[in-house]
């Protein structure tokens, strides 16, 4: 068969939203995989993995072989092409060369970045425990709810000004550091190697402060922020340095919240982040799609391993407004719906919508797809048929045309794919 359903994962970490209010554990509930319907409102459902990525491999409903197993054994589902565009870059047949993600996030998640390809292959060869997979992970956060993140660092004109603000902030810099970079921030920033240097040199130095110095200059600036009411242009970074306290006391990361853009999406706005920007989800829901890989360089903001010295080194530090990393949709010409086309091969996302007794026809994609329903229920068509509803996941073959028909109620799908 081209198109069947398949057995998403969930990831229970404490930065998830609490029972149900995750969209992760609705998702999970409704889905009726009786392994993922028992949900506990006391816990934290943060992730639900759809993918063939081997620490957590979705599963063939009819059979419970894992994806990556089915799809080696029917190469016909991922498409020629696919296969010998990425197996030529060392994926092993029968992986996607995407991960297909839900996140819930109640708490906020860790500074980090994630290595291009060359050096994602280089940290994996020495040091296997730790960076699992030899893969890179550019990825593309789609909101379904009100989200936040901190995303790419400001442009250095802002950075300046927090500096010059913010005696706390300033006195965690060496002088020459801060000084140097407060003479080039007064230009136009135009992310010259010379502007480059200095960004570097001013995040390596907040990043690498001794611990007691952190604590003493947060615990001041907690202090300070809770007895005086901010002006209205300061309240955003008020609150969110407070909140970040409340979640991570004494944690460096908070620091960042002044270097990095603080942005806020709507349902339906998306960013992309590539190798080597600094980023944090913050809170919210979004549909999350990356090349196939979990590899995480952390240095703030988290109880796992940091990796402060490799996170400094491979950053881009290029510096502007947020809405740099903003992906348009573009109207999808295979069908209704929204097509999100970030900058990478590996992966694209469509989100479709079929009214109450309405059609949609799907055409033709020369790579895999994974589709989640998330909202409604309906039916899907090509040359066989099945029932679909809120929760299920299922697959759809390279070449393979579908019909979705809208139940009682309007139908919601997200459709990663990739076509090379």
């Amino acid at each position: 068969m081209s198109v069947f359903k398949i057995h998403p994962t969930m990831q229970q970490y404490d930065w998830g939203k609490s029972g149900f209010t995750s969209v992760v554990a609705q998702l999970a509930a409704a889905s009726g995989v009786p392994s993922l319907k028992d949900i506990d409102e006391r816990k934290p459902y943060a992730e639900l993995w759809m993918g063939t990525h081997p620490t957590s491999p979705s599963l063939v409903l009819s059979t419970h072989e894992t994806l990556s197993s089915h799809l080696a054994a029917h190469p016909e589902l991922m498409g020629q092409k696919v296969i010998r565009r990425f197996e030529s870059q060392g994926a092993e047949r029968g992986n996607l060369p995407f991960l297909f993600k839900i996140l819930s996030i109640g708490k906020a998640l860790s500074i980090q970045a994630h290595p291009d390809k060359q050096t994602a292959e280089e940290f994996h060869k020495r040091l296997p425990g730790i960076y699992k997979d030899d893969n890179h992970k550019p990825e593309m956060a789609l909101a379904i709810t009100p989200f936040r993140a901190l995303c790419g660092f400001r442009p250095l004109n802002e950075i300046a000004a927090y500096l010059r603000s913010t005696p706390e902030l300033a006195a965690l810099i060496p002088h020459d550091v801060l000084t140097a970079f407060l003479d080039i921030s007064s230009s136009p920033s135009s992310n010259t190697p010379k502007e480059k240097s200095a960004l570097k040199a001013l995040f390596g130095a907040l990043m690498t402060t001794p611990e007691e110095k952190v604590k003493s200059q947060l615990d001041i600036l907690v202090s300070r922020y809770h007895s005086t009411l901010p002006p209205p242009n300061d309240k955003e970074i008020v609150d969110l340095v407070l909140l970040l306290s409340s979640q991570y006391p004494n944690d460096i990361g908070i620091f960042c919240a002044f270097l990095l853009n603080h942005i806020h999406l709507s349902p339906g706005n998306a960013i992309f982040l590539g190798a080597g920007e600094p980023h944090a989800y913050l809170s919210g829901d979004c549909i999350e799609c990356m090349a196939n890989s979990d590899n995480v360089i952390r240095a703030g903001l988290t109880p796992k391993l940091r990796d402060v010295e490799r996170l400094v080194g491979c950053l881009t530090y290029e510096a502007g407004e947020g809405r740099r990393h903003a992906v348009t949709p573009r109207k999808w010409e295979g069908g209704q719906g929204e097509w999100y086309d970030p900058p990478v091969p590996e992966f694209a996302v469509l989100v479709g919508k079929v009214g109450e007794g309405k059609e949609e026809r799907w055409g033709v994609v020369g790579g895999p797809s994974i589709v989640l329903v998330s909202e409604g229920r309906g039916e899907v068509v090509w040359d066989g048929r099945m029932e679909v509803g809120k929760g299920d996941v299922f697959f759809v073959g390279a070449g393979t045309e579908v019909l979705l028909r809208g139940g009682e109620e309007e139908m919601v799908l997200y459709r990663a794919f990739v076509e090379v």
